[in-house]
């Protein structure tokens, strides 16, 4: 009976270790040839478009799939040039009339700090400090610490975003080789695709090819699903900021709608990260029209995220809504905001491996000594 026992926990100790370095090796692995499973994911996303053009129109594949490269890629860049363009033009647009929005903060702030109540705290304040003129050094101390930590935080936010714009000019080089890199590994690999496919499948044991084929399937629903879920979102939101914009007359509304866009990926407060502020400077600066549409737009936004976004991620990720939340929520502890696609997409994992009976076959190793 001993025996039994030490040799099922030599085994479950085996299985533990076996996961451990498949965990380790894709942890060191992935920095190294991210290029190259991005060039996978694109050439497997370009596969049906090459095979339409290789089957129905009799092309060489090499032809089919320079033709696939040429129109994902130079779609994508259009889209992303016309964007880009569209959004640097109402930027300079926002930057001329900058100096506006300035003059009436600086009036607002004015008025404010002269209105009767500020005035009257002040007095109090003074009255204060002269009946304990004790409590004058303690009040300037406090004064000065309270200066040295806004200034110590503008700066560093003034030094943070100037130092993200040089990283990313130097990173553009960089940048430039690894979409090379990836327009030509995708080229290659969507040129002899069926040859790699069947190198990959015959590095699975004939054994584990039914269960890897039922775990891909799900991951496939995963991982584009989730993808195309947020991009759902994201085209739901900025459509609806953009209409509003456009009713209240709101300039720079493109760029305002994209911006918001991808703010909603943000958790818990989502495009309320910039709406509320909005709305709410608007209130102050006594643009009450524009404070009203910008709260009603706002909770259209929230109310179209309820009802649309639970169907929408357990549709395209085969979830029901309550694990997604949980992923999602169990996600951005553990990874911040990358979790929430990791937490659900894990969710995925684990249910499609439980489906394949991975579990039921590991368990039943640890404790019979065999598979099934």
């Amino acid at each position: 009976m001993d025996n039994i026992v030490v040799k099922r926990l030599l085994r479950g100790i085996w299985v533990i270790a076996v996961l451990i370095l498949i965990g380790l090796a894709f942890y060191w692995l992935i920095p190294l040839v991210y290029p190259f499973l991005i060039a996978w994911l694109i050439a497997y996303a370009m596969n049906p478009f090459t095979h339409f053009l290789q089957k129905k129109l009799k092309m060489p594949r090499w032809l089919a799939v320079t033709l696939g490269l040429l129109v994902y890629f130079g779609g994508a860049f259009i889209i992303l040039s016309a964007v880009v363009t569209r959004s640097v033009k109402e930027l300079i647009h926002l930057t001329q009339s900058f100096d506006l929005h300035i003059e009436k903060w600086k009036l607002f702030f004015t008025n404010w700090a002269q209105s009767d109540g500020i005035q009257n705290i002040i007095g109090e304040i003074n009255k204060f400090i002269q009946n304990n003129p004790d409590y004058q050094h303690t009040i300037n101390q406090n004064i000065n610490r309270t200066t040295e930590t806004i200034s110590s935080m503008v700066t560093r936010i003034v030094t943070g975003f100037l130092n993200g714009i040089v990283n990313l000019l130097t990173s553009l080089p960089n940048l430039g080789v690894i979409l090379i890199v990836i327009m030509l590994a995708t080229f290659f690999i969507g040129k002899n695709w069926e040859r790699h496919m069947r190198t990959m499948t015959g590095w699975v044991p004939l054994p584990f090819r039914k269960t890897a084929k039922d775990v891909w399937g799900d991951l496939q629903k995963a991982l584009f699903g989730y993808l195309r879920a947020q991009f759902i979102m994201i085209s739901i939101t900025a459509v609806i900021v953009l209409i509003g914009l456009l009713i209240l007359g709101v300039d720079s509304a493109f760029t305002f709608a994209l911006l918001i866009g991808f703010v909603d990926l943000l958790p818990y407060l989502g495009v309320g990260t910039i709406m509320v502020p909005w709305l709410v400077y608007a209130y102050l600066s006594g643009d009450i029209r524009l404070g009203i549409g910008l709260s009603i737009l706002y909770g259209i936004i929230l109310i179209a995220r309820q009802l649309i976004e639970p169907k929408v991620l357990a549709s395209s990720v085969g979830l029901d809504p309550l694990p997604t939340l949980i992923g999602m929520f169990v996600g951005l502890k553990l990874f911040g905001v990358l979790g929430l696609i990791i937490g659900p997409v894990t969710f995925v994992v684990i249910s499609a491996v439980n489906r394949a009976n991975v579990f039921r076959d590991l368990r039943n190793y640890i404790v019979n000594g065999r598979l099934h």
